[in-house]
């Protein structure tokens, strides 16, 4: 079994397998068609599946180290069939994956490094930002930890109207102010609050998008700032929330607010509604950044802490007889 041993709950590996049926579905093919007709692993069947990866939205450069890598194994071993290249793609994209480093809790009910946890939420409009913030509120929630939210996206009364939708509907405290109250001010009383009540989790909402990025660049170290006040670690993590269905668009989203903040984790959703699941793989290496979460659908518990390993083997089998 190698990796790909790690204890995974049936009923999560059941959701990962059906959201991930669209990529796949497309991945599989791709590369089935790349390697048609081969007995073994050569130059044309190397150049072939460098497309098909890269037309899986997996990206340029992570293709390369891919291939490169998949390149020494076929030396090393002297003569690989094509059928075991499923099996060697996937253990070497395990290992790609495996070099960035994860940070802090891998599951809801882990112990949290800190009390509060904080968690500074940022992306830009129709990522499913609010909505990601409402599932982590809700497993958060159900594994036991109290969870207070922030309506720190000042600029639009429909952000913090459907934050306060998701409270109630998860049944955990939201603090906000008036429309275009100071989002710093919001994110320190929410802070204060949580503390004030032995909350275990807080969670800020953000502006989508300002004027330019030194605006969002001010406002989110104004936040950062005023949160330090109250906690010496705060925020303890600051998430951007990507969109897996755009594709290559995710990946300058994330090359954008990496330049204005310190990103910390990933959350990728709508990776169901999807063929362009390869951008996990791509993101994660080329920024050296955790996806920590990944959302597969519309239900409460469809958005999974991100395990590496049980994403490669369901997204890949180890053969084509598979």
């Amino acid at each position: 079994m190698g990796l790909f041993n790690k204890w995974f709950s049936k009923e999560k590996k059941e959701v990962l397998d059906q959201g991930l049926e669209k990529t796949k579905r497309s991945v599989f093919e791709k590369i089935s068609h790349a390697i048609v007709g081969k007995s073994k692993v050569d130059d044309e069947v190397l150049d072939n599946l460098e497309e098909a990866l890269i037309s899986s939205d997996v990206g340029l450069d992570t293709t390369v180290r891919i291939i490169e890598r998949i390149e020494r194994r076929v030396e090393r071993d002297k003569y690989v069939g094509t059928n075991e290249l499923f099996k060697i793609l996937k253990e070497e994209i395990a290992a790609l994956l495996a070099e960035t480093e994860t940070n802090g809790f891998v599951s809801f009910s882990d112990q949290l490094p800190t009390k509060p946890y904080v968690i500074l939420v940022v992306g830009v409009n129709g990522v499913g930002k609010t909505t990601t913030i409402g599932k982590l509120a809700y497993q958060f929630k159900n594994a036991g930890k109290k969870v207070y939210l922030g309506a720190a996206d000042t600029f639009r009364a429909a952000a913090v109207d459907q934050l306060c939708i998701w409270g109630e509907r998860v049944g955990v405290h939201v603090v906000k102010q008036a429309m275009g109250a100071d989002p710093a001010a919001v994110a320190y009383d929410t802070l204060a609050s949580a503390q004030a009540n032995d909350a275990d989790v807080v969670i800020i909402d953000t502006a989508g998008r300002l004027h330019n990025k030194v605006n969002l660049m001010n406002e989110l170290s104004k936040i950062s700032k005023v949160l330090g006040r109250l906690s010496n670690t705060a925020p303890d993590e600051v998430l951007l929330v990507l969109d897996g269905s755009t594709g290559q668009n995710a990946y300058e989203q994330a090359k954008q607010f990496s330049k204005v903040t310190n990103i910390t984790s990933l959350a990728v959703t709508k990776l169901d509604g999807t063929a362009k699941g390869g951008v996990v793989i791509g993101i994660s290496d080329q920024f050296k950044i955790p996806v920590k979460y990944i959302g597969l659908g519309e239900g409460m518990t469809d958005l999974q802490p991100f395990d590496k390993f049980e994403f490669v083997e369901s997204l890949l089998p180890d053969t084509l007889k598979d």
